[in-house]
């Protein structure tokens, strides 16, 4: 009888510590299904798809009651007013990846920053958002002289292209 109180008592700090982990994360309660955070696991597979020309790896991929949602995490604090409009097509594109990926469409996906999470609704209207400025950027790489876009040395040096490029800085 004694040894199964203390087994109770621990099981039941056990269970609060990793509640109280998992919401330091900021991640949605549910089960990581997808990592693509090091720390000595396995990397995921790029998700990929075909009929948008895209490719991406969602930080983590969480399943919930509703779904399949995205997690991208920022290291920096929340800008204000809202998030980047760059962060928000990051993770609409990977809410088009995971529908077709899984056959599921999210409902929205998160941006974790260093200060708070912010829930962003994957709509329709995101959706179509994100697929006008596929097609922009798929145009935008059929011409062979595109001008370099920056004035950041340190971009330069960690591009792929720095050793072909006629503009590196």
């Amino acid at each position: 009888m004694r040894w199964s109180i203390v087994l109770l008592i621990v099981a039941v700090l056990v269970w609060w510590l990793s509640r109280r982990a998992q919401g330091a994360t900021g991640l949605p309660r549910g089960v990581v299904v997808y990592r693509d955070t090091g720390g000595g696991t396995r990397v995921e597979q790029p998700l990929y798809s075909t009929r948008l020309g895209l490719t991406g790896k969602p930080d983590y991929l969480v399943r919930q009651r509703g779904g399949l949602v995205p997690v991208e995490v920022k290291s920096m604090a929340a800008p204000p007013g809202g998030p980047h409009a760059g962060h928000v097509y990051q993770l609409a594109a990977y809410c088009a990846l995971v529908a077709e990926a899984y056959g599921q469409r999210p409902r929205q996906g998160l941006i974790r920053y260093a200060d708070q999470t912010l829930a962003v609704e994957y709509t329709p209207a995101l959706e179509r958002e994100l697929g006008e400025l596929l097609r922009e950027i798929h145009a935008a790489r059929e011409p062979d002289d595109l001008a370099r876009s920056h004035d950041s040395p340190a971009r330069c040096r960690a591009c792929g292209f720095v050793e072909v490029c006629d503009e590196a800085l």
